[in-house]
């Protein structure tokens, strides 16, 4: 199991396979998100990064063939957005709905939040949350920190504050989390089991950390590798019954070759039986009703400990 990100305690365990259940008796779930942050630095996202030539591509072109291989395998995905891209680009936030896609907050700016006053950070997440519902025309339900692709740590955006943040603003789920691959429950506080549910993300599937050409040249072309990574975790999350994401960007996927790479791909899945590929908030909501907090939230005392030296 990848490490415990940001937890203040918690089962290392989580749910064996035998304890999962998909709806309608289906084998293995599936969600696949796309991002459509196109922030270049932890400022977020600025008028220079608006004008360059992959975000241009990205809203046109870009967006066009990522909706078209959705339409085509009848995948309804989670699409995460920086409120000012729902403000800049209303009339695409409104197709993508129509497509039968579930609008997701990114963030204001797509910004980083880690060194953001818990103030400044609550302010900005209810100016998202009000700027993507008069967009979306319903409040988003869940949260995303995806990274961006000159980020550091591939492990996103979340301060100390932000999941309480979350819960105080009435989100289902935050959407990016590395403790688990399958959903499992983020703990704010362990006295009263304070907790938001948390969807796993893992940049190996990711596609920015694998098609960065040609904005970065010909040494970070990697796409192959992708759909290798894809294929492989598929087959074995499949096989064992349990979840399977994908992040894909307009400005990387939505290139004709890569276009067909996915296009290839979601034809594999469509291929094997038994597969509920939902929305965030419909794997929330169904994770709250058959592993809820009170049943599965299993928590047991820290073993970390502080020395003298250590970064904690």
């Amino acid at each position: 199991m990848p490490w415990k990100q940001g937890y203040t305690i918690s089962d290392e365990i989580g749910l064996r396979d035998g304890e999962l259940a998909w709806p309608d008796g289906n084998r293995c779930a599936v969600q696949v998100v796309v991002d459509l942050n196109i922030a270049s630095g932890a400022e977020g996202i600025t008028p220079k990064d608006v004008e360059s030539g992959p975000a241009v591509f990205a809203a046109t072109e870009g967006l066009a063939q990522l909706r078209a291989v959705l339409n085509r395998h009848g995948i309804r995905a989670t699409i995460s957005v920086p409120a000012v891209m729902a403000r800049l680009r209303p009339a695409a936030i409104k197709a993508l709905i129509s497509d039968g896609h579930e609008i997701a907050a990114g963030g204001l700016k797509g910004e980083d939040v880690s060194t953001l006053a818990r103030e400044e950070e609550a302010a900005r997440l209810a100016t998202t949350t009000d700027w993507i519902a008069e967009v979306a025309g319903t409040r988003p339900r869940g949260w995303f920190g995806l990274p961006r692709q000159s980020d550091p740590f591939a492990g996103g955006t979340v301060s100390a504050h932000t999941i309480d943040l979350l819960i105080e603003g009435g989100y289902r789920y935050f959407g990016n989390g590395l403790a688990d691959d399958i959903p499992h429950y983020w703990v704010s506080d362990f006295a009263s089991r304070r907790a938001l549910l948390t969807l796993p993300y893992y940049y190996h599937f990711d596609d920015q950390w694998f098609c960065m050409f040609p904005a970065k040249g010909t040494g970070l072309e990697n796409p192959d590798f992708l759909a290798r990574n894809w294929r492989a975790e598929f087959a074995a999350q499949y096989a064992r019954g349990r979840h399977f994401h994908m992040v894909v960007h307009p400005q990387h996927c939505g290139w004709a070759n890569r276009a067909q790479m996915l296009d290839d791909f979601l034809a594999h899945l469509g291929r094997h039986p038994g597969l509920w590929v939902a929305t965030g908030t419909e794997i929330a909501a169904h994770w709250a009703r058959v592993h809820p907090p009170e049943t599965h939230l299993r928590l047991a005392p820290s073993i970390w400990k502080d020395y003298p030296g250590s970064l904690s």
